[in-house]
């Protein structure tokens, strides 16, 4: 389940590069401003994927000892 995250990660921030190197040829503040928020974008769903995975882990490992 990471390997299409992470696909799909690395082609959000290529997609941002390259909105910011279109932004610096034409001195478009508007796509810097995108290529900013893209970037973010896919730095937050890193975040909040390994975020889940060790709420998840924690969750399953609560439910298991509460069983036995």
């Amino acid at each position: 389940m990471l390997i299409p995250i992470l696909v799909f990660d690395v082609a959000l921030v290529a997609w941002s590069l390259h909105l910011m190197e279109k932004a610096f040829q034409d001195k478009e503040f508007s796509l810097m401003l995108a290529g900013t928020l893209v970037a973010l974008a896919a730095a937050a769903m890193l975040v909040v994927y390994f975020l889940m995975g060790h709420c998840m882990s924690y969750l399953l490992q609560v439910s298991t000892n509460s069983l036995s």
